[in-house]
């Protein structure tokens, strides 16, 4: 299979596209994925990198091809609108992760040879409810639902963490943020959670 990717911004627009760089530290390409968006590669020269705070990173690759991907999304805190009878909320997650499973499928992935790996769901912005524990909440729930195991995960707590992802072999990196790092996680996870409550998600997308 040749070398591949897909990516898109599930949430509002304006997101940038992703920025894809030399990492000399570890000898691939890096492609950095925004909040709201997702990335899917088959090229075994990529790692994805993201950053999160209250966000949920869903890490998912076919074990056998190496065809894999990233999401980053955070649920809207309010839940007041809704799409054919579904919350807004409820909508939106269904959304980010069917988007990220859909295209490891579409690019040769197997249901059944998927893994999982979940990361984010840190409780660093001041709101009326807990957000990362909220998206917790989902991604676990979603997960369930649909019968899909979760090979590792790293959740919740105060701090952001930075991923770097290898699809091609499904291994994690990890860094917990500090103070600094995190308030500047935080901020841009504001002006991301002003942009996702005032948006819509339209059409459907449909597990195969």
């Amino acid at each position: 299979m040749a070398d591949s990717s897909l990516y898109s911004m599930d949430g509002p627009s304006g997101q940038q596209a992703p920025r894809r760089y030399w990492d000399p530290s570890f000898k691939h390409f890096a492609v950095k994925v925004a909040p709201g968006a997702h990335y899917v590669t088959t090229n075994k020269e990529e790692m994805i990198v993201t950053t999160l705070g209250s966000c949920i990173a869903a890490c998912v690759r076919d074990t056998e091809l190496g065809v894999g991907g990233i999401n980053h999304f955070m649920l809207p805190e309010s839940d007041s609108g809704n799409w054919g009878g579904v919350s807004a909320s409820m909508r939106y997650g269904n959304y980010a992760m069917e988007v990220l499973i859909n295209d490891v499928l579409r690019m040769g992935g197997a249901r059944n040879r998927l893994e999982i790996k979940l990361f984010g769901g840190a409780n660093v912005i001041t709101a009326s409810t807990l957000i990362g524990t909220k998206n917790i909440e989902f991604v676990e729930t979603y997960l369930r639902i649909e019968h899909m195991a979760v090979s590792a995960q790293h959740l919740g707590g105060e701090q952001g963490r930075r991923i770097v992802y290898f699809p091609a072999t499904g291994k994690v990196k990890m860094k917990l943020l500090d103070k600094h790092d995190n308030e500047v996680v935080v901020a841009e996870e504001q002006v991301f959670k002003s942009k996702i409550e005032k948006s819509e998600i339209e059409g459907s997308i449909e597990l195969f």
